[in-house]
């Protein structure tokens, strides 16, 4: 959990840049890729994570102008991109010019239950985490060189010249 904003803030360059990485590869064509028939696409699945930022932030009582998880699924990868782009903005700045290292602690109502402010930010970067894990399973199926977000992948450990640590 949160305890003051200037770690949010940190935390949130870092993991929304990470995010970014992973949106600039997708293609139109990837947006179709699925783990399974009935399963989600690349493109539902990145799309959720878009839209996730500026949900969170709504049920949070912050006013943001972010896409709406009612919205159909894009078919062009960049504007998953752009909207992401937008909201992870949008976010930071709601956050960092309405609450306080103090609210951090003050409980709000989050899907059907009371969270505390700072577990919201928490669950946002987790949140975002566990798709970008989803992602890049399909990212990979669907052709795609997959970015280095907590080290470097397998390209890039080949760009290098060193092989792929196992």
């Amino acid at each position: 959990m949160f305890y003051k904003i200037s770690d949010f803030q940190k935390d949130w360059a870092v993991e929304s840049e990470s995010t970014i990485k992973l949106l600039k590869v997708l293609t139109d064509k990837s947006l179709e890729q699925k783990v399974y028939e009935e399963g989600r696409t690349l493109g539902t699945l990145a799309w959720h994570l878009v839209c996730a930022v500026g949900k969170t932030a709504v049920q949070a009582g912050l006013a943001v102008n972010a896409v709406s998880d009612d919205s159909e699924v894009p078919v062009s990868a960049k504007r998953f991109l752009d909207e992401y782009e937008k909201s992870a903005k949008e976010i930071l700045n709601a956050v960092t010019s309405n609450w306080t290292d103090e609210s951090l602690l003050e409980e709000i109502p989050m899907f059907r239950d009371m969270w505390k402010k700072g577990q919201v930010l928490t669950v946002l970067i987790r949140h975002q985490i566990h798709h970008r894990a989803q992602m890049t399973v399909l990212m990979r199926q669907a052709g795609l060189k997959v970015p280095g977000v907590y080290g470097p992948s397998k390209e890039e450990w080949e760009l290098m010249k060193m092989p792929p640590r196992q």
